[in-house]
């Protein structure tokens, strides 16, 4: 019998943080090519979006732990599917995307809903598309199975889509000098820091 105590659990976030990334590489997902799909489906309406702008919003959204959660979740889930270790019919589900089977895009959503209700248009047209990535995730002859990723991919663009739009109207109410309220902490965070700067 074991009589070893257990300690009170305590969250690490820097290990989630690094588990993701670590698990979206070994999947074979960059942030480049999620990078790549804020580009194709924003630079219609920002044509001087850089990419290092989609890079940068791509790591702001893989920050939140809201996200990282879903895509250690996801992840996992194709892992043990792709190795036939889930319960039936479960199991075949997954394996095979089944095209009733909605539970993938009910996580993807929790990732959509990180920059509010905008994601869902972005999230809907990418992945009907499915451009870049995600027609690599799709693709079933590989073997590996990416149920679960290939929306979590694209819901991250989404994601990080939004969060252009909603920093791109703070910036045309700045220019207008309208009234502004910092649109995440990120923002918050760094207006202190310059007025510090400024005394």
């Amino acid at each position: 019998m074991n009589n070893k105590i257990k300690g009170p659990y305590s969250l690490n976030s820097k290990a989630v943080a690094e588990a993701t990334r670590h698990w979206m590489q070994e999947r074979g997902v960059t942030v480049d090519e999620i990078a790549e799909l804020v580009m194709f489906l924003q630079q219609k309406y920002y044509p001087t979006l850089t990419m290092e702008e989609c890079v940068h919003n791509v790591e702001m959204v893989l920050s939140k732990r809201e996200v990282q959660n879903a895509v250690l979740t996801g992840i996992q889930l194709d892992v043990l599917a792709e190795e036939g270790k889930l319960f039936t019919p479960l199991q075949d589900m997954i394996e095979n995307d089944e095209g009733l089977y909605g539970v993938d895009e009910i996580l993807a959503f929790s990732i959509v809903n990180v920059y509010g209700s905008i994601g869902f248009t972005n999230y809907g047209y990418v992945d009907k598309l499915k451009p870049g990535v995600l027609e690599r995730l799709n693709d079933k002859s590989t073997g590996q199975v990416h149920t679960y990723l290939d929306d979590i991919v694209g819901a991250i663009a989404a994601a990080a889509s939004s969060r252009i739009a909603h920093r791109k109207q703070a910036e045309r109410e700045q220019e207008l000098g309208l009234p502004h309220a910092p649109e995440d902490v990120e923002e918050a965070a760094r207006k202190p820091a310059a007025e510090d700067k400024l005394e």
